[in-house]
């Protein structure tokens, strides 16, 4: 759903429907079609109004209706949206949004701004645009859930993204600063740079291809993670011809019994994308045994 819209929509709501997406999204974790009996008993609120609050968030495309058995409704992910941009607006963490400034297979990212005037990214996890199977194949943290759903697939992506911002702000890697977090909606610090892929000159190439292969080897040794899908997609140049790491939901700890795989996997894109892109060479051996000692 363009951001517009649903900040008008966003906009249109009152308690009652917070309350109504909110037993909705806690009934989800047991229903796949939450039965409207379960929704008046979490959101507290009489047969009458949940009805009335129903139809009305049903208008505006923030939940959807299931007939069978008996009748049910689950959350869109508009819906789960604006569950999670109102949290962090009533909790100060954003005021004013703007245009879109990336969007990818599993997300999306909005340029916004905070209470304080800051400039601000917002990044909203959508992991039902792929194959849903293929996402519980990739991301180990799904595989033990028997009834996962994209909106909690998204839920987990954010929050373990979350986590390794945190952990890699406080060593000092270049990453943007965490800022909030709330469902699959993560607040970060605004960088304005350009994604590698994009660059097709790119000055002091070696310089940079040192930086990066320094910063996955912080990343391992100091706050103990690896990337898990680096690659030149997710590698931002700043106009100061600094580098920035970003999109982290994949990262492993460096004591996964593959770890390995996926850091040598990371590095050889990167030595691969150098090669092809700037011709720039270095040896993949060499690299391992020197930085890593694999």
């Amino acid at each position: 759903m363009n951001i517009k819209i649903l900040i008008a929509r966003l906009r249109k709501l009152i308690i009652n429907d917070y309350r109504v997406l909110g037993a909705l999204e806690r009934g989800m974790a047991v229903h796949e079609y939450v039965p409207i009996e379960t929704i008046t008993n979490y959101s507290g609120l009489n047969i009458n109004e949940v009805n009335f609050r129903l139809s009305y968030i049903h208008k505006l495309e923030l939940i959807k209706r299931w007939t069978g058995p008996y009748v049910g409704y689950y959350l869109t992910f508009a819906g789960y949206d604006c569950l999670a941009l109102h949290a962090l607006i009533e909790s100060d963490k954003l005021d004013l949004f703007g245009q879109a400034i990336g969007v990818g297979k599993e997300s999306d990212v909005f340029d916004a701004i905070n209470p304080e005037g800051d400039n601000v990214a917002v990044k909203i996890h959508r992991l039902g645009r792929t194959s849903f199977r293929q996402t519980k194949r990739k991301r180990p943290y799904s595989k033990d859930k028997r009834h996962i759903s994209w909106l909690y697939e998204s839920r987990l992506a954010a929050k373990k993204e979350f986590e390794a911002l945190n952990i890699l702000h406080d060593v000092k890697l270049s990453v943007p600063n965490p800022i909030a977090h709330n469902r699959h909606i993560i607040v970060m610090e605004r960088i304005e740079g350009t994604p590698l892929f994009l660059l097709k000159e790119l000055p002091e190439k070696e310089k940079i291809l040192n930086e990066i292969l320094d910063d996955i080897f912080i990343a391992y040794s100091k706050a103990k993670l690896i990337h898990g899908d680096l690659s030149e997609y997710n590698i931002l140049i700043t106009p100061e011809l600094e580098i920035m790491i970003i999109d982290w939901p994949q990262w492993i700890p460096s004591d996964h019994p593959n770890f390995k795989f996926y850091l040598k996997r990371d590095i050889s894109n990167i030595l691969k994308f150098f090669q092809r892109k700037y011709d720039v060479y270095r040896d993949e051996n060499e690299i391992f045994n020197e930085f890593f000692n694999i």
